[in-house]
């Protein structure tokens, strides 16, 4: 039976929702694929769901095609399981908590691994039982604090979630690299370009982690990439530190006559001024130790001043921060906190005073290029006075070496590949080794083949579909509208009838009727009293990629076909245009 365009429950807009940051955002709604019910969450229409589901028959058919098993867990579940994993705490702020009307604790599930793996346990106990790989197409809950850009960044979403169960490290390898080469497969299928770039697992725990990351100006991740083929998100690159430099035979530090000079840039141009350099060169912002205050709240609700060095020339990049420091939260410190602690002083903190070992139990984490024996100007923790030749190992010891600063293009990868690049990305999958983890907290173990227990190890695969759907429409539009792909558009053919003539619709429907023997799926605009250039405008705005108009020519047994990726418009005879449109497609 064909979708008639007069009954389908659609509303398309002309102008463009007024909180829509981004171009999928706003066609989506205009469109009539989705509608806000509130922020980060949406209703689904019925054109949104045939297109969310074409992408979910991608992902079952990959999914299946690499030996996974389809399941489906509830999105609302107990407080017990993610209160044995630690992770009940752990996801502070962004978890949706609630209780029932006999006060137990139950959430809105971010993720299903505690449920994954308590099913496993319930069931299989032998290794002969192994490997298995279950998956699940299912709604997910984040509060997030600022939802963003529609679907890209929301409060509900619906994901595809699977989790490998193998005895042995070597089965996880398999296992893990099935479901990666099936993401390879599910996002060619999809027409998405994709870059997998090495990444921190968060919160999820385990050793090896990558990200499927869509290149686009709307990402908001940043990954670094070299020629020579090395590929991380920011949060994982590291660093290549410089050499040591030997103490023995450095000058002592000399503390600089008082001046104002609480920037850096000022800080160098009075070093420049007044205190030439002895090897001839200018002082820069890189030979200054910048000395930045963080505040740590952690889960316990403690709250903790942590002072990160790094050379004057980097900023601090918050990201890579949390990951240093998750699960705790990071803020800048305020003037409260400088008020509270009088050895900050603000512009011109050095880290003489500082470290767990001194009086201000104040915790100094450096950059990895702060390494021992390298000289720096930094503040001499009095107001105006700066001090030269402050040597690491020798005048300073850090608590810790953290990955903290921005990383910049030109830095050179730490695999040896070269210099790097950097770029904006949107998230569209991510596979995890988890290892024993989650099996550990829970008790999932199996008998070997010796009969002895073993702990289950796990990997994780998720792909974001409703993020993919919105980031699919990012990248296929035009000024009119959308124009979606073959394999997911929500028809595969768009009938337009126009004009008054009843010939039209005669001709309409009989044509709507042999491409749908023929197995296609058709919209059909049969509205009778809407001017075909609203006719014309809507099926721009739909985006359906083939369409055919049914117009003055139609008494004649002419058509016309659209297609909207092209602009081409080709007049044909009715049976030529069937034909046509039920050719075999080249892939």
């Amino acid at each position: 039976m064909s979708t008639r365009l007069s009954q389908l429950f659609v509303r398309t807009l002309r102008e463009d929702p007024s909180d829509a940051e981004v171009t999928s955002h706003r066609l989506l709604v205009r469109a009539g694929y989705i509608r806000r019910q509130a922020p980060g969450v949406f209703a689904w229409l019925p054109l949104g769901l045939r297109v969310k589901a074409r992408i979910e028959a991608v992902i079952r058919d990959e999914m299946t095609a690499a030996g996974a098993q389809e399941v489906h867990f509830p999105a609302l579940l107990p407080r017990e399981p993610y209160e044995a994993t630690g992770r009940w705490t752990e996801y502070g702020d962004g978890m949706f908590r609630l209780k029932d009307r006999k006060g137990a604790d139950y959430l809105l599930a971010p993720t299903h691994e505690e449920a994954f793996t308590l099913l496993v346990k319930d069931l299989y106990s032998s290794y002969k039982d192994l490997p298995l790989t279950l998956f699940q197409i299912q709604d997910k809950y984040r509060d997030e604090a600022r939802p963003r850009a529609g679907l890209l960044r929301g409060r509900e979403f619906t994901m595809k979630d699977a989790y490998s169960f193998d005895a042995s490290d070597a089965g996880l390898d398999t296992s893990y690299q099935a479901q990666r080469d099936a993401y390879e497969r599910i996002f060619t299928r999809l027409g998405l370009e994709y870059v997998i770039v090495k990444a921190d697992a968060g919160a999820m725990g385990g050793s090896r982690s990558e990200e499927f990351l869509h290149p686009t100006a709307v990402g908001e991740d940043t990954f670094v990439r070299s020629a020579g083929g090395y590929a991380a998100n920011v949060e994982a690159f590291t660093t290549i530190a410089p050499e040591a430099i030997p103490i023995e035979g450095q000058p002592p530090a000399v503390e600089l006559a008082p001046a104002d000079t609480p920037t850096i840039d000022t800080l160098v141009g009075q070093l420049n001024d007044a205190h030439a350099r002895g090897d001839g060169r200018a002082w820069t912002a890189g030979d200054t130790l910048k000395n930045v205050v963080v505040a740590l709240s952690h889960l316990d609700g403690t709250r903790e001043l942590v002072v990160v060095g790094l050379p004057g020339d980097r900023d601090v990049d918050m990201k890579r921060l949390e990951v240093a420091f998750a699960p705790a939260e990071v803020d800048a410190a305020g003037d409260a906190d400088f008020a509270q602690n009088p050895v900050l002083v603000k512009g011109y903190i050095g880290p003489q005073a500082l470290g767990l070992e001194s009086e201000s139990g104040i915790r100094y984490v450096v950059d990895p290029r702060v390494v021992d024996g390298s000289a720096w100007v930094t503040g001499a923790n009095r107001r105006g006075v700066h001090v030269t030749g402050l040597v690491a190992g020798r005048d300073f010891v850090a608590d810790a070496v953290i990955e903290a600063a921005q990383v910049r293009e030109g830095d050179p990868a730490p695999d040896g590949s070269g210099p790097i690049e950097t770029a904006r990305g949107m998230e569209i999958g991510h596979v995890f080794q988890l290892g024993r983890k989650y099996a550990e907290a829970l008790g999932l173990k199996v008998l070997d083949e010796n009969g002895k227990q073993v702990t289950v190890t796990m990997g994780s695969y998720g792909i974001g579909v409703t993020r993919i759907l919105a980031v699919i429409a990012e990248s296929n539009n035009d000024e009119k509208g959308l124009v979606w792909p073959e394999n997911v558009s929500p028809f595969d053919v768009h009938v337009v009838a126009t004009g008054k003539d009843p010939v039209v619709y005669e001709v309409a429907e009989k044509l709507t009727a042999d491409l749908e023997a023929h197995r296609l799926d058709v919209l059909y605009d049969d509205r009778p009293k809407v001017s075909p250039g609203v006719k014309f405008g809507d099926a721009e705005l739909l985006g359906v990629p083939r369409i055919v108009v049914v117009g003055r020519s139609a008494g004649e047994g002419v058509v016309e076909l659209w297609d909207r990726r092209t602009g081409e418009r080709t007049p044909l005879p009715v049976a030529e245009a069937v034909a046509a449109l039920t050719a075999p497609r080249a892939s």
